[in-house]
Parts: structure tokens; sequence; C-alpha cells
């Protein structure tokens, strides 16, 4: 394993060198932010696959392949058709909108009191999307390095904390970029083939399995709508995915990169339910699910190959983490931490340096959570259901809904968050109940409190009209002189 560990420490150094070097473009609170918002389509869509591939998409997605199948792609299949239908129907109108997060949004759309309960609910959600990324690293490395759970996570959580510090958005644009080109070599290009050739072949898996390992539905029909609801609606709204919306230079950038980022997740999700059905014919007897990723790639793969593998599983876990992270620090910073910072205080204020410190706290918190926390696809889940639940309505509703107002989106976000979490208490976290229940609360409680008090104010929705339509931009947005991203 010598080789190896030379391999992943080059890597890993290799990204702490490009993180330094983003850190001379993070000159402005856009550039720190999102990336001056100069983006091409080529970076775009390699740090936009980036950050939704992430530790619970390459470990789970093995893993639900592993225990199910060929439907085991079901979730990573959700998260690529959500990023589909963001793209297309959604990605142009919020890149026009100028705006930070989506505690923006919806603040510009509703008025300033919608941001209050949605940047709550955004920052738990992106703080626990940090949480299951870093989950997922120390696994790998509970497995192969034998090392203490706390190492892992703060070895890979230092890492991640310093290179999203330095540079911000810039800094995880360029690492994204590495770590989408090592995660495509290492995953799909080498870990795919070798596993199933491993394994046999294809046809010797349908020997091999168990039967209904090759049906699409062997999962279960009622948690392929439950991962849809959850995954495909929280790709809609997620403030780690709108940041990357905001770094394009263009809304068309946006549309068709966010599409082939999107086609990029099918193929993942596939890659990854039958890497895991290799293992299982391989491996049938497995401890713990969550270590077949880490099984195959220990036990099949050559020297030096594996090391590769395992910089490019290490590549998905850190890019989701470091835009988590920054995504969970510009909401605190600017939609939570401001609001008390302009009640207390007046004057000048370093952007730049409270969202280093920012990202710097959390990062410390996640790691804490992580090493409390053990199971990924609950984590992940218990982020979801409180994201969609909580705020999908109030946000698709607000783009799509001219009548829905300011006390609506409210009881939505209250009515759906309550009735999530109560049901995640009494079912269990992955029960089906609570998403379905959440939404369907959400719904009701948006339209009935709409439709009997007074609709939003018309100056606000010309307000809203022009942002969309990209007729009126903040001024802080203005973009540094270098030259716009590939």
């Amino acid at each position: 394993m010598t080789v190896d560990y030379l391999v992943m420490a080059a890597y890993l150094l290799g990204i702490i060198g490009v993180g330094w070097w983003g850190r001379r473009r993070a000159a402005s609170k856009s550039d720190f932010l999102v990336a001056g918002r100069r983006l091409g389509p080529l970076m775009y869509t390699g740090t936009m696959a980036a950050v939704v591939l992430g530790g619970a998409s390459t470990i789970g997605g093995v893993r639900l392949g592993y225990t199910y199948g060929v439907s085991g792609a079901a979730m990573v299949g959700a998260i690529g058709l959500g990023l589909l239908a963001l793209s297309v129907f959604f990605s142009a109108r919020i890149s026009r909108l100028r705006v930070y997060t989506v505690a923006e949004m919806l603040s510009l759309r509703y008025g300033d009191a919608a941001s209050v309960i949605s940047g709550v609910v955004m920052w738990i959600y992106t703080l626990m999307l940090a949480v299951t990324s870093t989950i997922a690293y120390a696994s790998v490395f509970d497995v192969l390095f034998d090392v203490p759970r706390w190492v892992a996570v703060v070895v890979g959580g230092t890492i991640v904390v310093g290179y999203s510090a330095l540079g911000g958005m810039w800094s995880i644009t360029l690492t994204d970029m590495v770590q989408f080109v090592v995660k495509s070599l290492g995953v799909l290009v080498l870990l795919l083939p070798i596993a199933v050739v491993k394994a046999g072949g294809f046809g010797a898996l349908a020997d091999r399995l168990p039967g209904g390992y090759f049906s699409v539905t062997s999962i279960g029909g009622q948690t392929i709508v439950t991962f849809v609801l959850i995954y495909t609606f929280g790709m809609l709204i997620g403030q780690d995915i709108w940041q990357r919306v905001f770094t394009a230079r263009s809304d068309r950038v946006a549309a068709w990169g966010g599409t082939v980022a999107g086609v990029y997740c099918l193929v993942y999700a596939l890659a990854g339910a039958f890497i895991g059905m290799a293992t299982k014919a391989l491996y049938p007897n497995l401890a713990q699910a969550d270590e077949a990723f880490a099984t195959i790639v220990k036990n099949v793969l050559p020297t030096g190959v594996r090391g590769l593998v395992l910089a490019a599983a290490l590549s998905a876990m850190m890019s989701t983490a470091s835009g988590a992270l920054i995504a969970s620090a510009t909401v605190a910073n600017n939609d939570i931490w401001a609001r008390l910072r302009r009640r207390t205080a007046s004057g000048d204020h370093d952007e730049i340096g409270s969202n280093r410190l920012a990202i710097a706290v959390l990062g410390v918190v996640s790691m804490v959570i992580a090493c409390v926390l053990t199971d990924v696809i609950e984590a992940l889940t218990v982020a979801y259901n409180l994201l969609v639940g909580g705020l999908l309505v109030p946000i698709l509703g607000g783009l799509v809904w001219r009548r829905g107002n300011l006390p609506g989106a409210l009881a939505a976000m209250i009515a759906g968050g309550t009735t999530v979490i109560t049901f995640m208490v009494t079912d269990g976290l992955l029960a089906n109940e609570p998403i379905y229940y959440g939404l369907l609360a959400s719904l009701v409680a948006h339209v009935a409190v709409s439709l009997v008090t007074r609709p939003t104010d018309e100056t606000v929705l010309a307000t809203w009209r022009r942002r969309l339509a990209g007729e009126e931009a903040p001024t802080a947005a203005a973009t540094s002189p270098e030259l716009s991203a590939a």
C-alpha cells in the first residue's frame, strides 16, 4: 500500500496547492462567494457535477447497489433528475436574480421577513450536508488505514476547511475541477470495469447474485418515490446548488452546463449500482453494507490504481463537503449573522474576513457532529427532509404562482418543517411518511393562507419581475478584471 499512500498524499497536497492558488482571485465578496459570477460552460459543468456527487452518492450509491442491485441507482439517479429539472426549468431565472442565497430570493419575492425562517432551515440543511461528506470519507479511512475515526475526520476536515477558507468559491471551483477529472477517471474509467471483470462479467453477476438484483424496482416503488420527493426536489432548492448556479456567467451557461452535469449524474448512478453488485458477488457477507466501496477498492485493484481510485473517492467527498461548507457559511453570515450585526454595529465590515471565519467555525462544528453520527444515509435524509418539507413549496410557489404571499410562505415553512420533524421522531429517520405529510401540510398551508390574506404588494412584485428579467443587479456583484473562466 506504500505506493497507494504516496499517490493519495500527492493528490491531497495538490488540492491544497490549487486551493492556495485560487486565493489570489478572491478579491471581493462576489469573487469569494460566487466566483465573480464568471464561470464558463466547462468549469460550470465540472463544478456542478462535483458538488452534487459527493460521499453519499459514492459510498451510499455503492452501498445501495450492494444491498438492492441495479435499483440501488435510484438515489443518485433522483439527484441527476433534479439537476436536469433545475437546469431546464429554473436555472436561467435563478441566475438572473443576482443574489447570494435562497433566503435573499425569498426576501425579494415575499418581503424581508421571509428570509428569517428560511435562513435557519437552509443553514441546518447545508451543515448536515457537510457532515454527511465528512462521515463518508471517515468510513473509507476506517476500513483502509485502521486509524481512529476522529483522526480521519480531523485530517480530511482540516484540508477541506483550509482550501475553502483560503479562496472561497474560487478555490473550491478550481479544486472541484481537479476532483471532477480524478473522480471520473477513478470511478467510471477504472473501478467500474475492473470490478465487473473481477466478478466474472455481467453474465456471471446475473448467476451469482440473489434474485431481483437486475430489477429496477427491487428497492421498492415507495422508496423510489421517496427518493424523488427528497433528492429530486431537493436539487431544485438547495443553497449549495443555487450557489453554483450563481457562479455561471450567463443564464445560458447555467441551463446547458447544468443539463450536461445532470446526464453525468445518471451515468454515475448506474456505475455505483454495478460496482456495488460486483462487490456483492465477490464479498457477499460484509458486516456492514457501507464497507462495500472500500472493500472492493482494497481487494481487487492493483497497486497505484488503488491509490488513484481512493483519491477519486476522496475527491467526491471533498467536493460536496467544501460546497456544503461554503453554502452553510454564506447562509449563516449573510442571512443570520448579518441581521444581528446590523442591529448592533455600524460602519465598514470585512465581508471576506467574516465569511472566512464562518467557514472555519462551521467546519469545526461539522467535524464534531461527524464524530457522533455514523450513518451517512440517515444524516443525508434528515437534511433533505428538512429542506424539502420546509422550503420546497414556498420557493417553487414564489417562482410560479403570483398569488403566493408572505403569510402563505411563512405558514408553509412552519407547517412543513414541523410536520417533517414530528414524523421523523415518531416513525423513524428513514421512514417515507415524514416527507409525504410534510409536503402536503406545506402545500395546504401555503395555498390556504395565501388565498385568505392580502396579496403581495405590487411594488414588491414589480421589483421581483425586473430582477427575474435581469434588468436590475446589485452593485456588490461587480467582477474583478480577470478573464472569464473557461
